[in-house]
């Protein structure tokens, strides 16, 4: 299983996923779920991706191996004129892989599938943020829907539901993020260090900053702790149930 969160902010966007790999009890590993590409004052465009490794994987690799195999009439996450054909794009070639992979098997529900969060910025147009299904299809985000996760979104999303605000500075969104994995790592052992962070500066045009949070990072290890402590003082602070009432 996978965590992925992405954030769309005034400021820019920011991705957050595990690194975590589990095909069973003796095959863990550690696999980056974010990817990037650009061309530096033209276009920024991060993906993160959850399901099926060899699927993801293929899907990433394909979208690379066109880039460099590009002809003359072919469109390309960097060709394509819009952030919404980019979508297209990446919806299109996923669908493909899970078909291929899955025909005369299993129906892209089952075990090839992988959903993907895409997003970036194509010059002279605003930023963008897209949750693409396995089945090709896509939605953009919006006010009621600020914010996408993959994979196994229960345990963080609570956080990031009562806390997010599109208007934060990308530190405090930062630490509503850290907040939000350490939930869900607690929770499930499939979800683990180290996390990859990935900042994106709106209308920069450059490529995202990003950072490798392990375990011994101290910031996410004080967030740790200082979260579970005030969740244990903010319990004995309300007033205890009366059976009476």
């Amino acid at each position: 299983m996978s965590y992925c969160v992405a954030l769309k902010l005034s400021r820019g966007l920011l991705f957050m996923s595990d690194t975590l790999t589990n095909g069973g009890v003796d095959d863990i590993s550690s696999y980056p779920k974010t990817f990037s590409w650009g061309v530096p004052g033209e276009r920024q465009i991060l993906l993160s991706a959850a399901g099926n490794l060899a699927t993801s994987q293929a899907a990433v690799n394909t979208l690379s191996e066109n880039i460099k195999n590009k002809k003359m009439d072919d469109k390309t996450i960097l060709t394509a004129p819009t952030m919404f054909q980019v979508a297209r794009t990446v919806s299109h070639t996923l669908a493909e892989i899970i078909d291929v992979s899955a025909r005369g098997h299993q129906k892209a529900e089952n075990k090839f599938s992988a959903t993907f969060i895409l997003g970036g910025q194509i010059k002279n147009s605003e930023m963008a943020l897209y949750l693409i299904y396995p089945e090709g299809n896509f939605i953009e985000v919006s006010h009621q829907q600020p914010f996408f996760q993959i994979g196994e979104t229960k345990y963080g999303r609570p956080i990031l539901v009562r806390a997010f605000d599109p208007d934060m500075i990308f530190e405090d969104a930062i630490k509503l993020l850290m907040v939000s994995f350490d939930s869900t790592i607690k929770a499930n052992l499939s979800v683990g260090l180290p996390l990859d962070l990935s900042i994106y500066v709106k209308d920069s045009l450059t490529k995202a900053k990003t950072l490798k949070i392990d375990a011994s990072n101290e910031y996410f290890q004080m967030v740790s702790r200082e979260w579970a402590a005030s969740l244990k003082k903010s319990l004995a602070a309300l007033p205890s149930f009366e059976f009476d009432n």
